[in-house]
């Protein structure tokens, strides 16, 4: 009775059908009815159950539904066997696609938000087993479709005129009648800074908290977010003033804003169901180079900040690596509209400054677009979880290297950049400033592994440069 497990999309995008090994004797028979570490490796989202229920139906023909719930589900049978029908109902191009699917005790599916499922009993004392990542509520809000809709058109082996049916489900509407079940929301935090910008082209519908909305350095306000209709939230919002995280005061206020109140948003996602995109840096290592190729850093490796602000951001990426449903995408140099290195240089070349630039810290650009762009697409396979290293690919370069590079496209003799330490620049700085990491390569192997192929860093310095940033 045994079998390989596997997992297997259908024409409903998020629907999957589970085929479960079952391992049987003179006994009866045993399965993993659910199985995390297994079922996720193959592609079935980390969708956190938290209610496990049970529906007994004694005669054939009892036929439930078609509900569409505001939670994801994994449905299998315990006892006898099951036709099951699964209709779209949530607004877009596949909305009154149809699936049917025979169950029995090797077969399972997932279900998600959205989704109108129904079944049908196939034989006496049929019983299912129902996992469900919110806990049932009188007050929820369901979608309905009528079981003999004549655009669906289920064909149920049981006749609906000779089948079991509440008179609730007999009443449901049509599908012409249905007003489609709305996605469930992306909010975005920080969405003024260069990050946040990318994201909201991305993202366009997302809902927006800045900081006016939401005080980051207060981690009950963050406590009590409410993310009911969220499904994905992606926080771009960090305290990233790398000097001053190193005064009394900035110390406070890192800790808050990147340690404790993202502990906070990841209870806040973790209570909801939501998934938490969370967005690291560099800072977590200590510079002297990573376990990978060429000493680049690779997700496993172990962060060892030297600078407050790394500590902080090292404290928030253990907060949120906890969650089952994390990305946490981990960049460095970031460059966007707005303030940065990349803008600072081409201020200065434009006015005729000759700047001293540090040439003893390596690593690669991450433009904002390329940021936003890898977030989407790494969303969009629901089995991509955990780390992943994001920045732009190509040969790493120092500071130096890049202040040379916008200086030569805006016309000024790159000769005119001077190349000096890390110490020197820091002793001419006028203020204690925080260690830098000296190596700040990430490892791109696993984001290649998606399918994701990010620009030359060389090439992306001149498209944006040129006003076409990437």
């Amino acid at each position: 009775m045994s079998q390989e497990l596997q997992v297997s999309p259908t024409a409903i995008p998020g629907l999957l059908v589970v085929r479960m090994p079952v391992h049987g004797d003179v006994r009866g028979w045993f399965r993993e009815n659910w199985q995390r570490a297994k079922m996720t490796t193959l592609g079935l989202p980390d969708f956190g159950p938290v209610q496990h229920s049970v529906a007994y139906n004694r005669e054939r023909g009892v036929t439930r539904g078609i509900h569409a719930e505001p939670w994801d589900k994994f449905v299998s049978v315990v006892a006898g066997r099951a036709f099951g029908a699964w209709v779209d109902l949530r607004d877009g191009e596949t909305f009154g696609q149809v699936h049917t699917q025979e169950l029995d005790e090797h077969t399972a599916v997932f279900v998600p938000r959205g989704v109108g499922n129904s079944y049908q009993t196939l034989a006496p004392d049929t019983v299912y087993s129902y996992l469900v990542n919110a806990h049932w509520s009188p007050d929820a809000q369901y979608t309905h479709l009528n079981l003999a809709d004549p655009t669906a058109a289920v064909p149920w082996p049981v006749p609906l005129s000779e089948a079991v049916i509440s008179d609730k489900d007999r009443g449901h509407p049509q599908l012409a009648d249905l007003d489609p079940v709305t996605a469930r929301r992306v909010l975005l935090l920080g969405g003024s800074g260069q990050l946040g910008k990318a994201l909201r082209t991305v993202y366009p519908r997302a809902r927006v908290l800045s900081r006016h909305d939401l005080d980051l350095a207060d981690p009950s306000a963050v406590r009590d977010l409410d993310l009911t209709d969220v499904d994905t939230v992606l926080n771009a919002a960090a305290f990233t003033a790398v000097d001053d995280a190193e005064t009394a005061d900035g110390r406070r206020t890192a800790f808050a804003v990147n340690a404790t109140s993202v502990a906070a948003l990841a209870a806040a996602a973790q209570r909801h169901g939501a998934r938490l995109v969370h967005y690291s840096t560099d800072y977590v290592f200590d510079g002297t180079g990573g376990s990978g190729p060429e000493a680049a850093y690779l997700e496993s490796d172990l962060p060892c900040p030297v600078s407050v602000y790394g500590a902080s951001k090292a404290a928030g990426d253990a907060a949120v690596s906890t969650l089952p449903r994390h990305l946490l995408l981990r960049t460095s140099w970031v460059v966007g509209e707005g303030h940065n290195f990349v803008a600072t240089m081409r201020r200065l070349a434009e006015r005729g400054v000759s700047p001293a630039v540090v040439n003893d810290q390596q690593g690669r650009l991450t433009f904002a677009d390329t940021l936003a762009q890898a977030t989407a697409h790494l969303l969009a396979d629901p089995s991509t979880r955990g780390t992943v290293n994001v920045t732009n690919s190509g040969e790493p370069g120092t500071w130096y290297d890049v202040a040379r590079a916008v200086f030569q496209a805006t016309g000024r003799d790159p000769a005119d950049v001077t190349p000096v330490t890390t110490q020197e620049y820091a002793a001419g700085a006028g203020r204690p400033l925080a260690p830098r990491p000296a190596t700040s390569v990430l490892d791109l192997g696993r984001l290649r592994g998606t399918g994701f192929a990010a620009t030359d860093q060389w090439d992306a310095l001149t498209d944006h440069l040129s006003g076409d940033s990437r």
